[in-house]
């Protein structure tokens, strides 16, 4: 393998829809409340992605180095695991993407606030220097967060209420009660994903005594905590839908839990874990196709 190929495979790519998918729901919202700028929707997709590279990056790094990724984990075999990268060369990527990370968050944060009222600049400037901060210590370094089974709430924090009140309050510069239920429901269903990884790796991370959520309550009680996150996503994009819209395509994002729904019978059904690897695409792009027609509705295209 390229070393070209070697870091598109530590990128991970398959993980870029779902990241993207709370500045869609956040952009949907700008536009539901009339304000759009198209450079500032490109600049905050640069800046996720560019984050959730940084992450992949960090947690191959981290994982790697403190064993987590060896022979008993079911997943994709990862860079450093597998020695298509090695610690030093993963550690100046891990650099040369926080630097690009850096870049990106002052020219967004310039180009939607100006520097007439630093207030704005520096609250977000420090939002994107946490972001950063959470990208990597969630696995690396002593006092990783993901091995303390905090992974979830982080996930719910910056993938759901930061993505998508943040993205929107590059376009509006105020926030609203309602725009809490998107960032609530795309919250809940990446924090899922985080937890339905969890319970795939669940027997090679226990032993690698990496405690994450799925660890600390085990199996069956993950599998509840995972229906509650879901369902808590559905209950959230309905009223929000009820709330919002009165147009027919008003119900169109709660289309989004169809696959959803079939997703929870079959992990409700699974015993084998590592049947649970196919359902992570499954639930990221569902995740990715409520921003769609969340987007889709807001701007009243049907």
């Amino acid at each position: 393998m390229t070393k070209i190929k070697a870091w598109v495979n530590a990128a991970r790519l398959r993980t870029l829809p779902l990241s993207v998918s709370g500045i869609l729901a956040g952009t949907a919202l700008g536009h539901y409340y009339s304000e759009f700028d198209g450079v500032v929707f490109v600049l905050a997709l640069l800046t996720t992605v560019a984050f959730q590279v940084t992450s992949n990056f960090a947690n191959d790094y981290g994982d790697g180095v403190k064993g987590t990724d060896n022979d008993d984990r079911i997943g994709p075999k990862r860079a450093l695991q597998s020695g298509l990268l090695s610690r030093g060369q993963l550690k100046t990527g891990i650099i040369v993407a926080v630097a690009i990370d850096i870049a990106l968050v002052m020219v967004l944060v310039y180009w939607a606030f100006g520097l007439d009222n630093m207030i704005y600049p520096l609250v977000f400037v420090m939002l994107g220097g946490a972001s950063i901060w959470a990208a990597i210590k969630y696995t690396v370094g002593k006092s990783a967060y993901g091995y303390k089974g905090m992974g979830d709430i982080f996930v719910f924090v910056f993938f759901g209420l930061l993505a998508v009140m943040g993205s929107m309050f590059l376009y509006t510069q105020y926030l609203t009660g309602l725009s809490v239920l998107p960032a609530i429901a795309i919250g809940s269903l990446s924090a899922a994903v985080l937890n339905l990884n969890n319970m795939r790796d669940h027997s090679s991370d226990k032993k690698a005594n990496k405690n994450t959520l799925v660890v600390a309550i085990g199996m069956e009680k993950a599998k509840k905590y995972h229906f509650a996150l879901l369902i808590v996503a559905f209950v959230a994009t309905l009223w929000f839908c009820m709330v919002a819209f009165s147009h027919r395509s008003g119900l169109l994002p709660v289309l989004a839990f169809v696959p959803v729904s079939a997703h929870m019978i079959k992990v409700y059904k699974t015993k084998d874990v590592e049947k649970f690897d196919p359902e992570l695409k499954k639930l990221a792009l569902s995740t990715f196709f409520l921003a769609v027609l969340l987007y889709i509705s807001c701007n009243n295209f049907l």
